[in-house]
């Protein structure tokens, strides 16, 4: 049985959080739950909320639920997504750009039968 949470237009940026996401992905969702309540990073606590929400839709699954320590972290993605511009005035009258990135965060958790 495989289960996915995603998490949509986070303020952080894509390639910050993909380094967070590579060290989960493979992991026993335990195992990876611990992990990340360790690394100290913005996107680690993001992807942690990610992850324990798609444990929680595997164990409260109406089909009949799957023990959290059967549970697998499948993939751990992140997408771009929608970029805020936003302008900063500059040195005779210009404006610098500031690109204020999001992401979405994509995590699948499966039980290790498959």
């Amino acid at each position: 049985m495989e289960k996915l949470a995603v998490t949509k237009n986070v303020r952080i940026a894509a390639g910050k959080a993909r380094q967070v996401a590579r060290l989960v992905q493979g992991k026993g969702a335990v195992e990876a739950l611990n992990m990340l309540s360790l690394i100290p990073r913005k996107a680690a606590r993001i992807i942690e909320q990610t992850l324990k929400s798609a444990v929680a839709n595997a164990e409260n699954d109406e089909k009949g639920g799957v023990a959290r320590t059967n549970l697998v972290v499948k993939e751990a993605l992140v997408g771009e997504g929608p970029t805020m511009k936003r302008f900063q005035p500059k040195a005779r009258g210009s404006a610098g750009h500031i690109r204020k990135r999001t992401s979405h965060i994509r995590v699948l958790v499966s039980d290790e039968n498959n």
